[in-house]
Parts: structure tokens; sequence; C-alpha cells
């Protein structure tokens, strides 16, 4: 199950997921199939709808580390190091 349909199922339904992150449920529908990319705007929305069940990383799985870099815990393998 990918992470559109997970919120989904959390929050009961699409619109109730639509209601919750302040979008449309043709949006969310969009989203679930894959007519629009999910807005970094509406993750940590969704994240805060699931209680966490749903999280950013899962949403963007591909862009997540550099849209919230505060979330990497530790660096990419091939990461230059920087010594201070």
């Amino acid at each position: 199950m990918n992470a559109i349909n997970k919120a989904i199922e959390i929050a009961g339904s699409a619109s109730a997921l639509a209601r919750e992150i302040g979008v449309s449920t043709q949006a969310i529908c969009f989203y679930r199939d894959g007519k629009r990319r999910l807005p970094v705007e509406k993750c940590s929305a969704i994240e805060r709808a699931t209680k966490g069940a749903v999280t950013r990383q899962e949403l963007r799985p591909d862009d997540w580390a550099q849209i919230w870099p505060e979330l990497v815990t530790s660096p990419p393998p091939n990461a230059e190091v920087v010594h201070g």
C-alpha cells in the first residue's frame, strides 16, 4: 500500500483526508492515482493528520532529504564529510 492510500485509510476516506489537509477530494484522488504529484506543503499536513503514521519521507521518498534536510539523521553513503 502506498503512503497516500495509507493516509486515506487512516482518515477514513479520501474526502475526510481532503478536509483535514485543506484540499478537494478530487485533489486527493489525483495524488492517489498518480495524476498529480503531492505538493511539498501538504506532506507535513498529512503527517500531522495521521499523527505520524504516514511520514513526509514516505510521501516523498525520492526527494525528502533535499526538501527537509533537518530530518536526515546520517549523511548519505557518498556524502563528503567536512571537518571543521
